[in-house]
């Protein structure tokens, strides 16, 4: 081999790994969200743990992040929770860097 390939053998193992860390990342703060929304709605320990794993669920229905928050805004309506769109996407934002915080840090 040679350095140009062991070059770009290196950048392809990177670039995979950085896409799991990311993926991993994105299903933390879909759960993390779940928690908040959760504990605004005033779920029990255990229904708040099923809701979180459904708000990780509905990030696979389509691309992009609309579906998650979608779910949680339908959700917090729903429940008669009032909560506007800048502060559920604030909170995303927010759990979004706690999350890749917590995988890089092997949490």
């Amino acid at each position: 081999m040679t350095t140009f390939d062991d070059r770009e053998k290196g950048f392809e193992t990177k670039y995979a790994l950085d896409q799991e860390q990311e993926f991993k990342a994105v299903a933390r703060r879909n759960k993390l969200l779940g928690l908040w929304a959760a504990e605004k709605m005033g779920l029990s320990s255990d229904s708040a743990d099923q809701y979180a794993g459904a708000v990780v669920k509905a990030d696979f229905e389509q691309p992009g992040e609309e579906d998650v928050f979608r779910k949680i805004a339908q959700d917090l309506e729903g429940s008669g929770i009032v909560v506007s769109e800048g502060e559920i996407r604030r909170k995303m934002d927010e759990l979004a860097s706690i999350a890749r915080e917590q995988i890089r840090n092997g949490e």
